[in-house]
């Protein structure tokens, strides 16, 4: 009797958790746009330490190399200090690269766009002019120039100081100045993480054994090692093979006369960031654009150029940059990259790829370890 009447009340609580839960699940629906503002409000609260993170990823490689470096030599100082230094050293060069960028190269691109936009008409009459009998320039003409040159020159440029334009950019104002704040946060955060890395490092590792289970750990032990190396390899390595690919190319257009060629090359090699169809966006921007600026000739010696410095990258740069692959299926990756840029834009499409990776990585221990089960089991079946 006593025994029944127990059984009732878990009975009872059963349903009763069950309700309670249909009831918030409700709620939490019923008020979807609400939880979606205010998870949208936590991110961008959590914003700056995110990006922090993701700059102590980038700098670890070059600090933990430097550090070892200092712990070798002879210099007392350097030995004590090894951590210390060696990211300050990281980060001064970093700023240092940083502020040459935005004083040399970002006016140099500027001022090319400027020209660029200013000239549009006069390019696009000389490349209609010039090439009249081409069966292809109907097509050129009225499909890929038109409309690029139309909204160009439909730009109502009084239109952009008008009050309530002035309100959105003061606004944009008090946006960059918040945007400024972030960036200083997140590098104070980098730099905490990178100085108290081993600490942070053996918490997530004290954590994670006591809340899983021994077989849980050690597969969180691996996947987090694996991540670590895919994400560290691909993300450092991707970064400066796009500056590489850009300063080269700037060169070589540079070396054939095409015009506003260190925009073009920045172009290219930032896009090549975005695996596959990062380069061929680039390439045919930078096409396009030389052929309104420089003629048919010199936009198809200006491509082949390319190809082949892109085929020199993808074949010997990169690799030896990456110093191993992410060994996965183009088709894979392209799937990936199609997916990340569908849901988050350029972002995704430039984390895809190592996030696939690891995905693919997690999947396949999980086929491999269900066959071996099941020929575990189809062998003792066939002992019995």
């Amino acid at each position: 009797m006593k025994k029944d009447k127990v059984m009732g009340t878990k009975r009872w609580f059963y349903w009763i958790s069950i309700g309670i839960v249909l009831i918030i699940i409700y709620k939490l629906l019923d008020n979807f746009t609400g939880i979606g503002e205010w998870i949208s409000n936590f991110f961008s609260v959590l914003a700056p330490f995110i990006e922090g993170i993701l700059i102590a990823y980038i700098l670890y490689t070059p600090c933990k190399k430097l550090e070892k470096s200092f712990k070798k030599g002879k210099n007392k100082f350097l030995r004590k200090h090894a951590r210390g230094t060696s990211i300050t050293i990281v980060f001064i060069l970093v700023i240092t690269l940083i502020a040459w960028f935005m004083t040399v190269i970002i006016p140099t691109i500027a001022t090319s766009v400027s020209d660029l936009i200013s000239n549009i008409q006069s390019y696009y009459n000389a490349v209609v002019s010039d090439s009249p009998d081409l069966s292809i320039t109907p097509f050129i003409q009225n499909n890929i120039l038109k409309p690029v040159v139309d909204w160009l020159q439909n730009v109502d440029f009084e239109e952009l100081f008008t009050v309530d334009r002035i309100k959105d950019y003061l606004s944009s104002a008090m946006g960059i100045i918040k945007g400024i704040i972030n960036i200083f946060i997140a590098i104070i955060c980098s730099v905490y993480i990178l100085a108290q890395r081993n600490r942070i490092i053996r918490f997530i590792d004290r954590f994670a054994k006591a809340v899983l289970t021994e077989k849980g750990y050690a597969r969180f032990n691996k996947y987090f090692n694996e991540g670590n190396g895919i994400f560290f390899r691909y993300l450092s390595s991707q970064m400066l093979d796009g500056i590489v690919v850009a300063i080269i190319t700037s060169i070589a257009m540079s070396i054939l006369g095409v015009k506003y060629s260190i925009l073009l090359g920045t172009l290219i090699g930032f896009s090549n960031l975005i695996p596959y169809f990062g380069a061929i966006f680039g390439v045919a921007i930078a096409i396009i654009i030389t052929i309104l600026t420089g003629g048919w000739q010199q936009a198809l010696i200006m491509g082949i150029v390319v190809i082949v410095l892109q085929q020199l990258d993808a074949n010997i740069i990169n690799p030896r940059i990456t110093s191993s692959s992410l060994k996965v299926s183009p088709l894979l990756i392209m799937f990936a990259v199609t997916v990340g840029g569908a849901y988050f834009g350029i972002l995704g499409m430039f984390l895809a790829a190592p996030i696939f990776t690891l995905l693919k990585v997690i999947v396949d221990d999980y086929v491999n370890e269900k066959n071996r089960e099941k020929e575990s089991l189809k062998d003792k079946t066939i002992d019995m």
